[in-house]
């Protein structure tokens, strides 16, 4: 951080600030401290990407903190009126002072918060700047200035430079604006990170889709090595003991040359190379479904990149595309549609139409049901054993449908009703009474 910001935050501590109401760690380097009542400020004391920053609402901890530092930080600070708030040693270090009253004795220690790039550190100090515990811990083999418990802390070494003098109009909403552009900064990071992901499988499925043989090029094949275990058969008389080619005639009357694999019998060979022919022309038949099934894959991860790509938090990219568990089970490829979870209810979602059956035969009659209105789209289906679902979970299981449904931004409306009011007539198609229609924007 620039001196001149750290030394405008400190002229506002001191005239905001009397004393710590409240103070933890609430991720790795983050620490949250709330002045007086309810002035809640952030110190991200990351190594090289240091910041302060205020915002709406209280952050979340993603764990409790309860390493020795944060047993000192929370026994020295909680409820401790603050005797001095300063800029030390004209750097980019800011010292919270702090009295508090123990049954035996009345305490005074510092809080020394550090913003010296890769060095940045949270120190507490005693009165005498010995050190009481640190948020990293460096002995003196990592470097010169030791900083372990119960050593007396070295200043460290004073850059000569000229601080740029600049006046922040409000630091109150200099402060919000900081946590505004770091969560901008995380968006985008988020965003990219989860589109790489995606697209990864992207290429994968189009490369899988643009080597995949020709219908009419796997006949040939089939016919051809038919044709050969035929032949083969036909001379099986002829043909002698680990002979390695036969040379005979086809049915057209062609001269013809088959090359035996003298590992097995004539017999056998022939017997293999009708199996190829049976695996040959059932792909043949298959390729069609094949392709047609990454397509439809394919267009799932373009829109999946297009919802990401619409999102306005973390939150919801996680919700499209959350963090694999470490002991999660590998059931994605056996799994007939896509999931998501959401306040507690599993919403299923099929991305075509062998998946929307599925989804059909196999839903239960209190589960929830959803499709466009009046158009062609996703089924989506929301498992439920009572009569209702919230509110909030039938708008994001609409708002599903259809994301997942069209490519083009917009409001849609979107039919749904419990599963036991849904007649399949044939395939996906079916009908449905009674319903309840809600619009959604995408």
């Amino acid at each position: 951080m620039k001196y001149y910001i750290l030394k405008e935050i400190v002229k506002y501590l001191q005239e905001e600030a009397q004393v710590i109401k409240h103070i933890r760690r609430i991720d790795n380097n983050l620490i949250i401290i709330e002045f007086n009542n309810k002035n809640s400020i952030y110190f991200d004391m990351s190594k090289g990407k240091s910041y302060i920053y205020k915002k709406n609402g209280e952050k979340t901890s993603k764990k409790d903190f309860n390493a020795p530092f944060d047993v000192v930080l929370q026994k020295r600070f909680i409820n401790a009126r603050i005797e001095n708030i300063e800029i030390y040693n004209e750097d980019k270090i800011i010292n919270i002072k702090v009295n508090s009253s123990s049954s035996y004795k009345k305490l005074t220690t510092i809080l020394q918060l550090e913003f010296t790039g890769k060095h940045t550190n949270a120190i507490i100090l005693d009165e005498n700047r010995i050190i009481l515990e640190a948020l990293r811990h460096i002995d003196e083999f990592a470097s010169s200035r030791v900083v372990k418990v119960g050593v007396k802390l070295d200043e460290i070494p004073k850059n000569d430079f000229i601080p740029k003098i600049e006046e922040i109009k409000d630091v109150e909403e200099y402060l919000f604006d900081v946590y505004k552009k770091i969560e901008k900064e995380n968006l985008e990071n988020h965003r990219k990170q989860k589109i790489t992901q995606v697209n990864k499988k992207l290429k994968k499925l189009q490369k899988t889709l643009e080597t995949l043989p020709k219908k009419e090029d796997l006949e040939i094949e089939s016919n051809s090595l038919y044709e050969k275990a035929n032949l083969i058969l036909a001379n099986l008389h002829s043909i002698k003991p680990y002979q390695d080619v036969l040379e005979t005639y086809d049915y057209q009357g062609n001269s013809i040359t088959i090359e035996l694999d003298t590992r097995y019998q004539a017999s056998t060979f022939s017997n293999n190379l009708f199996k190829k022919a049976k695996r040959a022309k059932q792909k043949a038949n298959n390729i069609k479904i094949e392709k047609s099934n990454l397509e439809e894959k394919v267009e799932f991860l373009k829109r999946l990149i297009n919802n990401i790509n619409s999102c306005s938090s973390i939150d919801e990219i996680e919700f499209l595309l959350p963090k694999k568990q470490k002991n999660q089970a590998r059931t994605k490829k056996s799994q007939n549609y896509e999931s998501f979870f959401y306040e507690g209810y599993k919403i299923m979602l099929g991305t075509n139409e062998r998946e929307n059956i599925y989804l059909l035969e196999n839903s239960k009659a209190s589960d929830f049901w959803f499709h466009l209105k009046d158009a062609p789209s996703s089924h989506v289906i929301v498992q439920n054993s009572k009569k209702t679902i919230p509110g909030n979970v039938i708008e994001k299981a609409a708002k599903i449908c259809a994301q997942f449904s069209t490519d083009f931004e917009g409001a849609y409306s979107v039919d749904y009703t419990q599963r036991r009011n849904v007649k399949i007539q044939h395939g996906a198609n079916v009908l449905y009474n009674p319903y309840t229609t809600i619009k959604v924007n995408i």
